[in-house]
């Protein structure tokens, strides 16, 4: 299968094999990471011993380990015959295995940009304003609703006020604070 490598220097051939070895892994990693199974993180792989699972990066993981091998192998083979001398030529390949383990990072952060936390949370309401949907009662003594927009959507939310006199529906509010999920609101 790999008869080209018989008539190669050991050197060489390690490169030719890291490389073949470092991508044919990655293509794995890749299939599986784009079919959606959770095989393609290899969690049980990580060498850093502590698993952060809200990092979304780590130094020592299998990944990135595969990401330095690929980026070591190809360019050794790429200048195995340019470079003369060999610890320079390994010194080279390091480093732009390196550059692939940076590369990735870069690309990591680029997605995690992405992301956006969509989810609906009463703590993001305290300073909002709303508009009063049915009579909220004076003095904490019931309870109205308000309608409150939040990232495009609208909200119908249980309310009280610590005024002294009801506020009647369609007055805007501000919410001031949440009292056992319930919004506290007071007149704008």
């Amino acid at each position: 299968m790999f008869e080209f490598l018989q008539n190669m220097e050991p050197l060489q051939q390690g490169f030719w094999y890291t490389a073949i070895a470092a991508s044919f892994i990655f293509l794995i990693q890749t299939v599986l990471t784009f079919v959606g199974g959770s095989h393609g993180d290899i969690d049980h792989a990580d060498f850093s011993g502590d698993s952060h699972a809200d990092s979304p990066f780590q130094l020592f993981s299998f990944r990135n380990l595969i990401n330095f091998l690929l980026g070591f192998g190809w360019s050794g083979v790429a200048f195995y015959n340019s470079i003369g001398s060999k610890t320079l030529l390994i010194f080279i390949s390091v480093v732009i295995g390196a550059g692939f383990i940076f590369l990735f990072f870069i690309l990591i952060l680029q997605i995690m940009k992405l992301t956006e936390d969509n989810t609906f949370k009463l703590e993001n309401l305290i300073g909002r304003s709303g508009e009063v949907y049915l009579t909220i009662p004076s003095d904490m003594s019931g309870k109205g609703k308000i309608t409150i927009s939040v990232n495009g959507t609208s909200h119908e939310l249980q309310a009280m006020t610590e005024e002294k006199e009801n506020i009647p529906s369609g007055h805007s509010v501000r919410v001031l604070y949440i009292y056992d999920k319930i919004l506290v609101v007071s007149k704008i």
